[in-house]
């Protein structure tokens, strides 16, 4: 039986706050306090193998650091960003590529989208990262 949607969100979530210091939402935010992380499904793919055997659902994961120095927010979003280390959210998410046991594999394919945010008057660093998941 394939993941539900809810079970691969709590897998990731859980994946995330293993990240010492990000605060995990688990839902969108409307008011949010760096570091911090949120999960939102972009593409579910039903029917990617035989007769429904390999559902693929596809993740963006929302990353967003405190801009008080433009310098320190660049380098906190690196080191979120980076491939390895304690604050890499791909070494994080593919820590357990089963979620708990939940789905079958899955793989943080990339990071883009990288962008200011503002939010009254204070502004944000933010990153996207993409996450495949076969369930």
């Amino acid at each position: 039986m394939a993941a539900t949607i809810q079970q691969q969100a709590d897998g990731l979530e859980t994946r995330l706050a293993t990240i010492t210091g990000l605060r995990v939402f688990d839902h969108v935010p409307d008011v949010f306090a760096p570091p911090c992380a949120f999960v939102l499904p972009d593409v579910v793919n039903y029917w990617e193998g035989f007769s429904g055997g390999d559902a693929r659902h596809e993740w963006t994961v929302t990353i967003i650091v405190g801009r008080a120095a433009d310098r320190a927010a660049q380098r906190s979003l690196f080191e979120y960003l980076s491939y390895s280390g304690a604050k890499s959210v791909r070494a994080a998410i593919e820590g357990d590529r089963t979620l708990g046991g939940v789905c079958q594999t899955l793989l943080v394919e990339r990071a883009d989208n990288i962008r200011m945010l503002t939010q009254g008057d204070a502004t944000y660093l933010a990153a996207d990262l993409s996450v495949r998941i076969h369930a």
